[in-house]
């Protein structure tokens, strides 16, 4: 009995033993064959050195409607194993004309002992069928003795190639991809790791060193690169674009940039430069032409920059839009002396008059009434000497020194413009954060993006920071108001039916080549409508020939483009009245006497 008990134990622990086993090995088969069964697949293909890469389409660069001003195209790789060529000679003067080569150039690819040698990269998929179509013709007809004569060895790989539907229209801003692929400036480059697809594989068998068609098996499918879609509008770009070239051209000036952007989200709707390249063919085009200038050439803002001077004395308290000031043509400051760019007697302006007119003498006074720490202050505040944060390749910061390092002449240069350098992207978020009641928002050209399957991803909201109060900005753009009105430097800026604010700027150009001061940047920054800012356009021209004030050459760019902009946007006037604001002591006194008939009138009534 006890013999029989040990046997069926035996037997109950074999059995379990064995189940488990068959466990185990189930486990395993399923873990191979189901979980890792791609894995194993991959790495035995790999390791028969039969498998070649399936190329990933780019991502799009899209306008912020989704037109494409960037995409991948279906192209094909031309490639011949030349072991199975019979004849070079005989098919290269066949293919030569299929391929549109020269006899020779098809005959080097084609001679030789190599299985794998490429003959057309990137060629059109038509011409692949052509040339396939030819062949089996041709190879068709040919009698069974001789069948040595067949063309072989042709074999087409898949790939593709870039396209810039648009041209030259926005190329600076979307740059163009190297000849492997990769993005080499513009955003191609900046965001290029996200448009970049994973390229796939595929298997395949061979015969007698060569791939067999029709025997290729896809093992890791490609996966498209993610869609940029940017803020650009492609109509206001279009406009933009061709209104900087006109003006560039007839300036004879060495380039020019227009920048459109919201000041509220920091959205670029327009980013257009001149001259520029057609990045669909950019084996001629210089180094110079493939640089994006709004963020990459400094310059010194001129006038444009007194906006920041009379901001930081408003901030201050210092002064009001209505401070008289005492304004010579010329002021002797540090050892040197500082004009203004019109001879004039010895004026009695109003800070907006001082604005008006671009008085340096007259900006030069008003930054005095400040610290020079606290100048800087409000310029870094500003955004000088600082990235926007726009995320485009080679930003620059800009220069402003640090105060330890100003001379004599130091302030006063800065107060009015000059002895600084920023970008024309800098310089249109100065203006913005003045549109924006104070609050400075970094600019982006990135609206979101679209992932392979075609959902989008809004980018996050633009950081911001409060620079000056709501109502020194405010008082700030009904000074500048006067800036468009037949009193200013820009009546050409005026769009009919709007409020418009807005500064010129008129600058010594330092050429960095010959270093020295050599030719002026003419400007024009500003927004509509005025009293509720829903756009600022920044205008720049440099190096102009002739004529070089802002007024002149960059006012009636940025009306061109302001007024399309309102009239697209369907932005309305607003109604209101502009505010008038004495530019001048006797317009001051005019207007406090008539504002003192007035109260004494209406005390009369009211007595009555």
């Amino acid at each position: 009995m006890g013999n029989l008990n040990l046997a069926s134990s035996r037997i109950r622990i074999l059995t379990i033993f064995i189940l488990a086993f068959f466990l185990l090995f189930a486990a395993r088969l399923i873990q191979i064959q189901a979980v890792q069964a791609s894995e194993y697949r991959n790495k035995a293909v790999n390791e028969m050195e039969s498998t070649r890469a399936i190329p990933a389409a780019r991502g799009e660069i899209t306008d912020i409607n989704g037109v494409a001003f960037a995409r991948s195209v279906s192209a094909i790789n031309i490639v011949v194993d030349q072991t199975q060529v019979t004849d070079a000679a005989q098919t290269a003067n066949f293919a030569a004309p299929y391929l549109g080569m020269t006899v020779a150039q098809v005959q080097s690819a084609i001679s030789g002992t190599k299985k794998y040698s490429m003959v057309v990269k990137s060629a059109k998929p038509a011409v692949w069928r052509n040339l396939t179509a030819a062949i089996q013709s041709y190879n068709a007809a040919l009698a069974k003795e001789h069948f040595d004569k067949r063309i072989v060895g042709f074999f087409a790989e898949r790939n593709y190639i870039r396209e810039y539907p648009s041209g030259s229209l926005v190329s600076s801003l979307v740059g163009f991809v190297r000849q492997d692929g990769i993005g080499a400036t513009g955003i191609e480059s900046s965001m290029n790791s996200k448009i970049t697809g994973t390229d796939g594989r595929y298997s395949y068998a061979r015969g007698l060193g060569a791939e067999i068609p029709g025997s290729q098996n896809e093992l890791v499918a490609a996966k498209k690169g993610t869609t940029i879609r940017l803020t650009i509008d492609r109509d206001v770009q279009w406009v933009a674009a061709n209104a900087i070239q006109e003006a560039v051209s007839k300036a004879r000036a060495v380039s020019g940039t227009v920048i459109v952007m919201d000041p509220k989200t920091g959205h670029i709707l327009a980013h257009a430069t001149a001259p520029t390249f057609d990045p669909n063919n950019t084996k001629t085009v210089s180094e110079s032409l493939m640089r994006n200038p709004s963020v990459q050439d400094i310059y010194e803002p001129g006038s444009t920059g007194k906006v920041m001077t009379l901001a930081a004395a408003l901030e201050e308290k210092k002064i009001t839009p209505e401070t008289v000031l005492t304004v010579p043509y010329s002021i002797k400051r540090g050892g040197d002396t500082f004009h203004d760019h019109e001879r004039h007697p010895v004026q009695k302006l109003t800070t907006s008059g001082i604005l008006a007119v671009s008085s340096n003498t007259g900006t030069i006074k008003i930054g005095e009434m400040l610290s020079n720490d606290t100048l800087h202050d409000y310029l870094s505040k500003f955004g000088i000497g600082k990235s926007t944060g726009s995320g485009l390749p080679g930003e620059s910061a800009g220069i402003l020194r640090p105060v330890s390092d100003w001379s004599g002449t130091t302030a006063p240069t800065v107060a009015f413009g000059q002895g600084y350098s920023l970008t024309a992207m800098q310089a249109t978020s100065i203006f913005a954060t003045i549109a924006n009641d104070g609050v400075r928002v970094s600019p982006t050209v990135i609206a979101g993006t679209s992932d392979a399957s075609g959902k989008f991803t809004a980018s996050s909201a633009r950081t911001n920071e409060r620079v000056i109060s709501a109502t020194t900005a405010q008082q700030l753009r009904i000074m500048m108001e006067s800036v468009v009105s037949g009193q200013g430097t820009a009546p050409s800026a005026a769009v009919p039916g709007y409020r418009v604010a807005g500064k010129t700027g008129t600058a010594m150009r330092f050429n960095s080549e010959l270093r020295k001061y050599s030719g002026y940047t003419a400007s024009f920054i500003g927004f509509a409508p005025a009293d509720a800012p829903k756009y600022v356009i920044s205008v720049t021209i440099q190096d102009p020939k002739g004529l070089y004030y802002g007024g002149s050459l960059a006012g009636p760019v940025f009306k061109k483009v302001m007024t399309f902009v309102l009239q697209s946007e369907h932005v309305a006037p607003t109604g209101t009245k502009v505010m008038p604001v004495a530019l001048t002591q006797k317009e001051l006194t005019a207007k406090k006497r008539e504002a003192s008939v007035i109260k004494a009138s209406q005390v009369s009534a009211r007595q009555r």
